[in-house]
């Protein structure tokens, strides 16, 4: 692959994504999300805190091109009535009749049942489609390769690479298309590996460009969400996908670079 222009398989989803996703946390402007869908970023994360410009961009590109669109609501309930409650809402905030997916947020140990219940049932029901999960405990997702958990959300930058060690290796030896889909957050660490003031001696400083590839230049990884704060940095963000995969020389320095990060930042071991 020459770039990250193209879409991809959402793992064993079937639905087709662009390889940067877009979270709702920050203001990059409502023009900056429809730009970005614009160029293959389908994937919107309608998270935990969410803003009125990505609401109106998806309301306005779901009006004439629902089908390419992949919206993602995620419920931090731990009630299925709750859950309902919290996708319910979330919809008619953006004026949809169904969502992608839904993620159920932070779940460090299986889901209880009265939350996969709840799931279940709104699939069923044809109001989500999939079901995905987020969890800080790396070691309970190969734990759900065959469960109603079509999606995995993991947090994978050059600083916190535990997923290369505890998630990816469990997809091996299963086609694309028979495993969970990935998808990353947290790519630039919060801003950190971006940050002059972090980067070791004699090593270049990343950039946002830099954090989104080398997350995405990983095989296993389908998505890396992105949180852009102004057009400029979604503009960083979409640079990725022109650029396409890192080189080992290039890889080589972000590890450099996040090793650094990680060896300084007495909190390393609590944020992994």
């Amino acid at each position: 692959m020459q770039n990250f222009t193209e879409k991809v398989q959402l793992g064993r989803t079937g639905l087709k994504v662009g390889r940067l996703g877009l979270g709702s946390s920050f203001k990059a402007g409502t023009p900056a999300y429809e730009k970005a869908f614009e160029h293959g970023a389908n994937y919107f994360y309608w998270g935990s805190l969410r803003q009125e410009d990505m609401a109106r961009a998806i309301r306005t590109i779901a009006k004439r091109q629902r089908e390419e669109l992949v919206v993602v609501v995620q419920s931090y309930a731990r009630a299925g009535f709750l859950v309902r409650m919290s996708v319910e809402r979330a919809l008619r905030q953006l004026g949809l009749d169904y969502a992608d997916v839904l993620l159920l947020g932070w779940h460090n140990s299986e889901p209880w049942q009265t939350v996969l219940g709840g799931a279940r049932k709104l699939v069923d029901q044809g109001r989500v489609k999939h079901l995905a999960l987020s969890s800080h405990q790396r070691t309970l997702f190969p734990k759900l390769l065959d469960s109603d958990v079509e999606i995995f959300h993991v947090r994978y930058n050059a600083v916190h690479r535990g997923a290369e060690r505890e998630v990816f290796p469990a997809l091996d030896g299963r086609a694309p298309q028979e495993r969970p889909g990935i998808v990353t957050y947290t790519s630039t660490r919060w801003g950190h590996l971006c940050d002059p003031k972090r980067t070791p001696a004699g090593e270049r400083t990343p950039t946002g460009t830099d954090c989104y590839r080398f997350a995405m230049s990983d095989p296993h990884v389908n998505v890396a969400v992105a949180g852009p704060a102004n057009p400029e940095q979604m503009d960083q963000a979409l640079r990725a996908l022109e650029l396409g995969p890192m080189n080992a020389e290039e890889l080589a320095w972000m590890r450099r670079v996040g090793d650094g990060i990680y060896g300084r930042d007495k909190t390393s071991g609590v944020r992994d």
